[in-house]
């Protein structure tokens, strides 16, 4: 007996590979799995929707994302089937368990016999000492077989990466050489970059930086790197070349990549198909019927803000007073969960704003708004069953579309300039901006001024009709 427990043990012996210990768990997905992941990235899909997606749980996909950068971690091309995949390795195992020879399993896969016995001999579950094949093990082995770390360019280049690191987080000099610190900012790794002050920093970016390196260093070719090596040494995490913390020295000083098809997402949640912009009456488009009307805010120091609402026939302006809600600013004040933007210019202050300034319009001037999709609108279906005033939305990234909203946001900041606090401005002083633009002749109207063309257009209407002859 202990001799036939020795033979049996030297079956996995002649297994082809040294004896080894664990190597863990499996991960918790293939290279298919992930390539389908970053394949629903690439379309502008959601992380927990494409980890769904992919076959793995939303959790994993956030991981994902995150762990890389926002940049895939596998190639996207297809596999070249020069390897056995997956599919064939479950097929293998189930002809393998029905006691078939290898030339047999080899002509049904169309594979050669030399093939199928080297994976039958190197991929096996050894662990037993007998030579079981499983396709869920042999696939893990093949994928811990197949990795190739290699190092980075700009972790073994010292000169490379500390000219990189130089132009990307050099200090700010003044013109007379001396060096200015800014201020003192901590990295916290937001994923959207900083609002508040940021790192002084050179911050070339890194095509610049790639593109300079021949001419600087015209005769070294080891002094080459792409900009695309550069964002990965910067967004992908173990990479060891660039600190994370230089992606606070990026333009937008995000921490991870943004893919191009999330940031063409169509738009906001609330907004549905039945308020966009194609749905607007086609009357609104010529302009020829006064009534609708295209709306936004301007912002300013403070989160502060200002309401503006222009006519679209007559360029008739009224200006929203947005003052900062109860609470707003006090020491130790309790927030209540879930409820509204203390700034004053939430979703709740802006419904309310519009629906006070509606109940002073004539009932013909009340044929539809415009508005981008900011989040300031998200109760406009509260604001249509309240004031029968349907809200139209623009699509993302579209300001043309409400062009003359646009232009008077232009105007107006010669009385409300950007970066000043808009909050110190009362009701009576926005009045009287707002009738300053309304009297002020415009080449558009005739040089006719819009309260001139607004009257002129309510006074048609209670002017009563002349009956025509047969």
């Amino acid at each position: 007996m202990e001799a036939k427990g020795e033979r049996k043990k030297r079956r996995s012996d002649r297994a082809g590979r040294p004896r080894m210990r664990s190597p863990g768990r499996p991960t918790e997905a293939r290279r298919e799995e992930r390539q389908r992941f970053w394949a629903a990235i690439a379309r502008g899909v959601p992380s927990e929707d494409a980890a769904v997606a992919a076959g793995v749980s939303p959790a994993v996909g956030t991981r994902w994302f995150r762990h890389s950068g926002g940049m895939p971690s596998v190639t996207l091309a297809p596999l070249s089937g020069r390897s056995l995949s997956f599919v064939e390795r479950e097929e293998l195992a189930l002809l393998r368990a029905c006691a078939h020879g290898v030339r047999e399993i080899a002509w049904r896969l169309g594979r050669s016999p030399s093939t199928i016995s080297r994976e039958l001999r190197r991929n096996a579950a050894t662990r037993g000492g007998n030579l079981e094949y499983r396709a869920t093990t042999a696939q893990w082995h093949a994928d811990r077989r197949a990795r190739r770390p290699k190092t980075a360019k700009l972790a073994r280049h010292e000169p490379l990466r500390r000219y990189v690191q130089d132009r990307l987080a050099g200090t700010v000099t003044s013109p007379d050489g001396r060096r200015l610190v800014g201020p003192a900012v901590r990295w916290i790794g937001r994923p959207h970059g900083r609002r508040q002050h940021r790192r002084w920093a050179t911050a070339w970016s890194p095509e610049q930086i790639a593109r300079r390196l021949p001419l600087d260093f015209p005769d070294d070719e080891s002094m080459r790197v792409s900009h695309e090596a550069i964002y990965q040494a910067l967004y992908i995490q173990g990479r060891g070349a660039l600190r994370r913390e230089l992606t606070a020295c990026l333009r937008t000083g995000r921490t991870l990549r943004v893919p191009r098809a999330r940031s063409r997402r169509s738009g906001k949640h609330f907004v549905t198909d039945d308020v966009k912009l194609t749905e607007r009456p086609v009357e609104a488009a010529n302009r020829a019927v006064p009534g609708h009307w295209e709306g936004d805010l301007i912002v300013g120091l403070g989160s502060s803000a200002i309401g503006t609402l222009v006519e679209r026939t007559t360029r008739f302006t009224v200006l929203l007073h947005l003052p900062p809600m109860a609470g707003r600013g006090a020491v130790g004040a309790a927030r209540t969960k879930n409820g509204p933007a203390l700034a004053g210019h939430g979703a709740e202050a802006v419904r309310v704003a519009i629906a006070s300034m509606i109940a002073t319009l004539p009932e013909p001037l009340r044929r539809s708004l415009t508005w981008d999709q900011g989040t300031e609108m998200a109760q406009h279906a509260q604001l249509r069953l309240d004031t029968s005033w349907p809200v139209f939305f623009c699509d993302p990234h579209s300001p043309w579309q409400r062009g003359t909203n646009e232009n008077t946001n232009g105007l107006l900041r010669q009385y409300f300039p950007k970066g000043t606090d808009l909050s110190t401005h009362s009701v009576d002083d926005l009045a009287a901006v707002a009738a300053a633009l309304n009297n002020r002749p415009r080449k558009t109207l005739g040089w006719k001024t819009p309260a001139e063309v607004m009257h002129q257009h309510l006074s048609s209407r209670k002017r009563p009709g002349v009956a025509t002859t047969p």
